[in-house]
């Protein structure tokens, strides 16, 4: 099982890959759109994601404000990227940001739900005013919108855990940091660790830490933990907050402890070549902006059908790989990628 999940990984890199190489021309990723004309040549769309000091929801953004400017010119119309997402997780923020920007005029949602409970009412309401809603990252289940494009939870936290087994020769006591505790997508994250560390019996949890989603609270956790639990040997890291910053690569001895985190962005790529990473899943997080903006308008201004689930897949980034994404990261407008990683091959 651990060998096809290695594999599988692998081909979805290279596969997703090759695919953004080719769109560099120009041509969207996930290729074009086609369809009638647009019956408004406006179209404002709110993006609500959880938190405006994350860096992976501000690379959604950047994801976003691409596809708004392609489109636009594509199909002749004005798309206007609405920023509305809060600076600090709070769902009940975000249920007052849905109607705000049903309020002004929005012509659809985007967002990224940090408490599916305290926004479902919101997200229902926005739809019945004629508003549709998607969601992106972390979802909404139960509730009206359209449609939801994100990972697998469970399966991502499956595969964060066989990659730590491997590092750690499939023994010693490991952690799981696991953001907000009421964000559904963590949450299904974490029982996914728990299913894969289940199949070890080697392997000993020792607890599951929860913090606020910032770089420095992250990090905070992970060294107050280390510091109650010394016998903790790898980390389990469903979202990769504290590799944003460089404090763990001081704090942590690579010979010591093991880190397998989701995402990898400009930030964290020192710790996959220091090896106190040696792989981080990636999630494709420009694209969450890209494509989403991109189904909304062939809801909306196309009139076309879109699914209601669509899946993003991972990307294993190790050493081996390293550089191609890095390039990847700049291509996607990232200027914070060191040169030392683009010029690795």
């Amino acid at each position: 099982m651990r060998t096809t999940l290695r594999a599988s990984l692998s081909v979805t890199a290279i596969a997703v890959l090759t695919t953004f190489v080719a769109g560099c021309g120009g041509q969207p990723p996930g290729g074009q759109t086609s369809g009638a004309p647009a019956a408004s040549s406006q179209l404002k769309i709110a993006l609500i994601a959880k938190s405006s000091t994350n860096p992976v929801f501000l690379s959604a953004r950047t994801g976003a404000d691409a596809a708004a400017r392609e489109l636009s010119q594509k199909h002749g119309l004005a798309i206007e990227i609405a920023w509305l997402t809060p600076p600090a997780e709070d769902g009940q923020v975000q249920a007052q940001r849905i109607a705000q920007a049903v309020n002004e005029g929005a012509s659809a949602v985007l967002l990224s739900c940090s408490d599916a409970g305290k926004v479902t009412g919101a997200i229902n309401d926005a739809v019945v005013r004629g508003v549709p809603v998607m969601t992106f990252d972390s979802d909404a289940p139960q509730s009206k919108r359209f449609a939801f494009y994100g990972v697998d939870d469970v399966k991502t936290g499956q595969a964060v855990m066989e990659e730590l087994a491997q590092q750690m020769g499939e023994r010693g006591s490991i952690a799981i940091l696991a953001g907000n505790q009421n964000a559904p997508n963590l949450r299904r994250r974490v029982d996914g660790v728990k299913q894969a560390a289940a199949r070890y019996p080697n392997i000993s949890i020792v607890g599951t830490f929860y913090h606020i989603e910032t770089p420095q609270d992250a990090a905070a956790e992970v060294i107050r933990a280390q510091n109650a639990y010394p016998q903790i040997q790898g980390w389990a890291m469903v979202g990769g907050w504290p590799l944003f910053t460089q404090t763990l690569l001081s704090d942590l001895d690579p010979k010591k402890t093991k880190i397998v985190a989701v995402d990898a962005l400009p930030a964290e790529l020192p710790y996959v070549d220091k090896g106190l990473a040696p792989v981080l899943l990636a999630q494709p997080t420009y694209l969450w902006g890209y494509n989403s903006v991109q189904k909304i308008v062939e809801k909306i201004s196309l009139k076309q059908d879109v699914p209601q689930i669509i899946p993003m897949d991972l990307v294993r980034v190790s050493k081996d790989n390293l550089g191609t994404w890095a390039r990847q990261l700049k291509t996607w407008g990232f200027t914070d990628v060191a040169d030392q990683y683009l010029k690795l091959p």
